[in-house]
């Protein structure tokens, strides 16, 4: 029976170049993700926990600044809605206003005491108007309290989203620098930003631009009172 010998096979693999490339750019890779900021802030407690905090902060500042938002559309809504309620009231009062003492005139013209009619329907001028009077003043107080309450919530829109950006650059920051961020630069202490830009506004202008709708019902409701009186006298 013939004997078998083991054959030693020597199988040799080739490597081009591009493979080599492959290889170095890996390695390279590797050595770039290990000297990356994150890694350094990864291998950092405190570093990884004041990361955390901030991505908090900013995700919980995003949701306050979006329902503030919805806050301020549903104000929006109310202070139209009041405006379009006022007009309408006052547009069918003046019609009907004018439709009852135009009928009253056009019934007495046949009348004896024409004078005396009329003199009694002039008479009673106050009540169309303390009527009409009294309507707007309780819907100027309540598109007032509208209004203060956009704006208010609209500064605080505003504050909101420098405090945001404020904290988005921190973050930005430490994920630039890594482990030489300073730590003392946390959310309480770096996050803010101030505005580097200094507005001077007038106040009553600034408060006559923010209720300029309050403004245009007062002036609306004063004219209505003396063609309250035209219409009921001429």
């Amino acid at each position: 029976m013939a004997e078998t010998k083991p054959l030693n096979h020597i199988v040799e693999i080739a490597i081009d170049e591009e493979h080599q490339k492959q290889i170095f750019s890996a390695m390279n890779a590797i050595a770039a993700i290990q000297d990356h900021p994150l890694m350094e802030i990864s291998e950092s407690p405190g570093h990884l926990l004041l990361l955390k905090l901030l991505q908090r902060e900013e995700d919980l500042s995003a949701r306050r600044i979006s329902r503030k938002e919805t806050r301020l559309d549903t104000l929006k809504r109310q202070v139209f809605q009041l405006c379009l309620f006022f007009f309408t009231f006052h547009g069918l009062f003046l019609t009907l206003l004018f439709t009852s003492y135009n009928n009253n005139n056009n019934n007495n013209n046949n009348s004896t005491n024409d004078v005396d009619i009329i003199d009694s329907l002039c008479s009673k001028w106050w009540i169309p108007m303390i009527t009409s009077l009294t309507f707007s003043l309780v819907m100027v107080v309540l598109v007032q309290m509208k209004l203060f309450g956009f704006w208010k919530v609209y500064r605080q829109i505003q504050r909101e989203k420098s405090e945001s950006r404020g904290v988005t650059r921190c973050i930005q920051e430490l994920r630039m620098k890594g482990v030489s961020f300073d730590l003392s630069k946390g959310p309480g202490n770096g996050s803010r930003m101030k505005s580097s830009s200094v507005e001077i506004k007038w106040k009553p202008v600034t408060w006559c631009s923010q209720y300029f709708v309050t403004i245009g019902l007062v002036m609306f409701s004063g004219l209505v009172l003396p063609i309250c009186k035209f219409m009921i006298c001429s």
